[in-house]
């Protein structure tokens, strides 16, 4: 968790933090969002793009239009389509005239408890970003890193000229990320854990939750041990008798607010079905049990 300075950043202000990066917080905090989503305003002399142009909120959009003033917005880029990141697309666009680009539309019933972060059933991209795709400026180009696994259609984007990587949920500044299923995959989140984890090129980290982060493998790799040590801790729930969720998540997340313990179950329950995957545990009904104790 940041310090005070992080805590108290201001609201609906452009702040410059890094070459043709600007970023401006929205008034969104909560329990899941920290302080609120983080809007990247990329690109200068007359070209930019925004980045996560967050909720729908009159006070964020306008702040938007004022950092951007008289410059043509080349693109309204998202990350993916929780309801924190990508409402203000279309209002945004409307003022803007921008093209709304990046990941792909996804619509579905979350079956977790973030009601906060469910999929934005409005989200209309004019263009859907491959991995490897690009969109550019004046100075600037930011291409697509496909990274799902918080989500299905979770998108980095990389700024070729600086070694920037704007991560979205899918690595953030404060805490790890929630990996719902559905749609949220254990499995497809560790393969892109360790995708960026082989991105040397990358030297910063502009997550949308959190501060930047200036040592981003280091992150990575300790984000990686932390999963597998979260493995382990739900195998020896299981040796120890406890085969449900409900039974292991007071356990394992002791210290942690109560009120994340449903949204940590999701994500046990997302490292139980990559277990099952890979033949170590099985599932009777709402219990687990080792694939070796059949």
């Amino acid at each position: 968790m940041d310090g005070p300075a992080e805590i108290n950043r201001p609201y609906a202000l452009a702040e410059r933090i890094g070459p043709l990066v600007r970023r401006v917080l929205a008034r969104n905090p909560s329990p899941f969002t920290y302080t609120g989503t983080q809007t990247y305003i990329v690109g200068e002399a007359g070209e930019v793009a925004v980045i996560d142009p967050g909720p729908d909120e009159t006070e964020h959009i306008a702040a938007l239009v004022e950092a951007i003033g008289g410059d043509r917005v080349v693109a309204i880029a998202c990350t993916h389509t929780h309801r924190d990141h990508s409402p203000a697309a279309a209002p945004l666009s409307a003022i803007t005239g921008a093209p709304i680009v990046g990941c792909a539309p996804l619509v579905l019933d979350d079956a977790g408890p973030r009601s906060d972060a469910s999929f934005d059933a409005d989200y209309r991209p004019d263009r859907v970003l491959a991995d490897g795709e690009a969109i550019s400026g004046k100075g600037w180009t930011l291409r697509a890193v496909a990274t799902p696994g918080h989500t299905s259609n979770h998108l980095c984007f990389a700024l070729e000229e600086t070694g920037a990587l704007f991560t979205g949920d899918h690595v953030m500044g404060w805490s790890t990320s929630v990996v719902s299923p559905p749609d949220g995959d254990m499995t497809a989140y560790l393969a892109s854990l360790a995708l960026l984890y082989a991105r040397e090129q990358d030297t910063v980290y502009y997550p949308a939750h959190g501060p930047e982060v200036t040592k981003p493998r280091q992150l990575v790799r300790g984000m990686i041990g932390h999963r597998r040590q979260r493995e382990r801790q739900i195998l020896r729930q299981i040796e120890s008798g406890h085969t449900r969720i409900a039974e292991m998540v007071p356990l394992m997340y002791k210290g942690t607010d109560e009120r994340l313990w449903p949204a940590a179950g999701r994500s046990v329950l997302s490292h139980l079905i990559d277990l099952e995957r890979r033949g170590i545990t099985m599932r009777h009904e709402d219990q687990w049990i080792l694939a070796s104790t059949k």
